[in-house]
């Protein structure tokens, strides 16, 4: 399970950091992808692999399953983390996410969330109402 939230740098050759907590789930390998709401997600490469069956199951004759397979896929890049606990996010990666230099690493339960810091504050004030809000469509915890 992953859980917390992480503040790094990324350099100018786009290595981040993963968060030491982190590190020994994700050192055995790891796969990096698009997600919504338009920041990155960070797979063990074994979760990755269980989101392939499940998607292999749902079979390719609908047009949603179809386009969903192309983005998740056709973005995705493994990863070995560095002996410093770096990794290299691709170019085209940083791009999808606008990710700068100053970034947040979320742990969500089975995966990793990568955000760059602005896009990610905005994104929370956006949510935050959803949390704790009346109208929240999540039962109670």
């Amino acid at each position: 399970m992953f859980f917390g939230d992480f503040y790094p740098r990324m350099d100018d050759k786009g290595r981040l950091a993963l968060p030491a907590k982190f590190r020994d789930t994700l050192g055995a390998g790891m796969v990096i992808t698009k997600a919504q709401e338009g920041c990155l997600s960070v797979f063990p490469r074994s979760q990755f692999e269980r989101i392939a069956e499940r998607l292999d199951g749902a079979g390719m004759t609908n047009p949603a399953v179809r386009n969903y397979t192309r983005q998740l896929f056709g973005a995705a890049d493994d990863q070995t983390p560095d002996k410093q606990g770096r990794i290299v996010i691709k170019a085209a990666l940083r791009e999808f996410a606008g990710l700068q230099h100053d970034c947040v690493v979320l742990g969500v339960n089975t995966h990793v969330e990568i955000w760059d810091a602005q896009v990610h504050r905005s994104h929370s004030a956006d949510v935050a109402q959803t949390f704790v809000g009346p109208n929240s469509d999540l039962p109670p915890i």
